[in-house]
């Protein structure tokens, strides 16, 4: 580290300027720990941090030929550092919002894939229980549940009573019912047991 009567900021920002090497590295020297010591306290990171002294000093070279129209090189430096540490914490808080997003996404598509499965089964178990209904009491629930028609549509069609409809429909529930109730809860468990 240079004390001030070695360091003559002027003098070294001309030399800069115009490309020496050697003055840009007493550059760095002088002001590395400094800019370290503001990013560290900003981003508690040291890999992040190293990154920024870099940053900023490649910005500098960078920018060297403009360093001779700076009045203030120390507030200069901060604004650069502060600039360089708030992209970086931007660019982590994307990157980690990424990540819960897709991690979000993640967990969507499995619950998504998780009730299509249910779906599936469960319409199975119901069709299954419909194919096992008496005559009478599958062609009222198909006439009803599938193809929407009322009960006196269904009672002209069968040429039977809209009562007997009713009774026949009533009874084709509690069968259902009766049917997928125990298969039901048993494959709702199989499911909760298996998280995907």
């Amino acid at each position: 580290m240079f004390n001030d009567t070695q360091y003559n900021e002027k003098d070294l920002l001309a030399l800069i300027a115009e490309g020496d090497e050697l003055a840009f590295a007493r550059l760095f020297e002088y002001h590395r720990d400094r800019i370290y010591s503001i990013a560290f306290k900003l981003t508690h990171s040291v890999s992040l941090t190293e990154e920024i002294v870099q940053d900023v000093f490649l910005k500098i070279w960078q920018k060297r030929t403009d360093l001779m129209e700076i009045h203030n090189f120390s507030a200069y430096l901060f604004i650069v550092t502060r600039n360089n540490v708030y992209k970086v914490l931007k660019q982590v808080a994307r990157n980690y919002k990424i990540i819960l997003l897709t991690d979000e996404d993640q967990v969507l598509a499995n619950d998504d894939t998780a009730g299509l499965v249910m779906e599936k089964e469960y319409k199975l178990l119901l069709q299954t229980a419909i194919d096992r209904l008496p005559c009478q009491q599958k062609q009222v629930y198909q006439l009803m549940k599938d193809q929407g028609l009322k009960r006196e549509e269904v009672a002209k069609l069968l040429h039977i009573q809209p009562e007997t409809v009713k009774f026949h429909l009533a009874q084709a529930m509690k069968n259902i019912r009766a049917f997928c109730m125990p298969h039901l809860s048993l494959f709702i468990g199989c499911v909760l047991c298996f998280p995907s």
